[in-house]
This record gives C-alpha cells, sequence and structure tokens, in this order.
C-alpha cells in the first residue's frame, strides 16, 4: 500500500508562482512512476503532468507545457511541480497518484486517470485575477 500527502497549495495571484510536493509512503519510491492532475468544481479529473520511475522522462498536458515543471527526489520519497505563471483557468483541486507498473514510454498512457493505484487527498490551488 502506497500513501501519498500533497502539501504546497494555496492562494496566488495570477502570475505568481506555487511549488506542490507530494510525499510518499509504503513502497520503494524509485519504483513508482508519478503523476499529477487537477479537479475544478464541475469539471472531471485531468490530467497535468507525469514523470517515470527515473525521472528522466517527464509528461505534459499542453495547458500547462512551458509554465510547470514536474520533478522527484527519490532519496527524499518526493515529488514536485513547480507551477510558474500561474492563471486564474489553473485553479482546482491537484491530486498527486502513483502507478506501480512499469509502463510504456508514452504520454498517453501516463495521462490515464484509471492508470493510477494510488492517490493522495488533494490540495487546493486558488489562482485570483
Amino acid at each position: 500500500q502506497v500513501q501519498l500527502v500533497e502539501s504546497g497549495g494555496g492562494l496566488v495571484q495570477s502570475g505568481g508562482s506555487l511549488r506542490l510536493s507530494c510525499a510518499a509512503s509504503g513502497r520503494t519510491f524509485s519504483s513508482l512512476a508519478i503523476g499529477w492532475f487537477r479537479q475544478a468544481p464541475g469539471k472531471e479529473r485531468e490530467f497535468v503532468a507525469a514523470i517515470r520511475r527515473s525521472g528522466g522522462t517527464t509528461f505534459y498536458a499542453d495547458s500547462v507545457k512551458g509554465r510547470f515543471t514536474i520533478s522527484r527526489d527519490n532519496a527524499k520519497n518526493t515529488a514536485y511541480l513547480q507551477m510558474n505563471s500561474l492563471k486564474p483557468e489553473d485553479t482546482a483541486v491537484y491530486y498527486c497518484a502513483a502507478d506501480g507498473q512499469l509502463g510504456p514510454n508514452s504520454g498517453t498512457y501516463y495521462a490515464r486517470v484509471r492508470g493510477y493505484d494510488y492517490w493522495g487527498q488533494g490540495t487546493q490551488v486558488t489562482v485570483s485575477s
């Protein structure tokens, strides 16, 4: 069983930055791919970014490409989502998720909500205009 705990959310003005953290326990962190997803009120959960086990490959949704950066520190069992140039439309609850399977090198694969075995409780990000 894997436990994921997100932190770092909050209220920020448009154009500002936040860094989200996802702390994992219960399994060797380097054996997990990590994804970040978000869900705004009344909308479906959507993919934001993902990083494979070694951290050498990352994937991003088009809406955040160039603004967000996903990274991981396997020694600290933690993944991060650095969010810059935030926009009001980035407002959502952000979730990290873990996939214990060795998946293909495919952004489509890691963008699937159903592809993740474990989820955190979420952290609210609110961007004011």
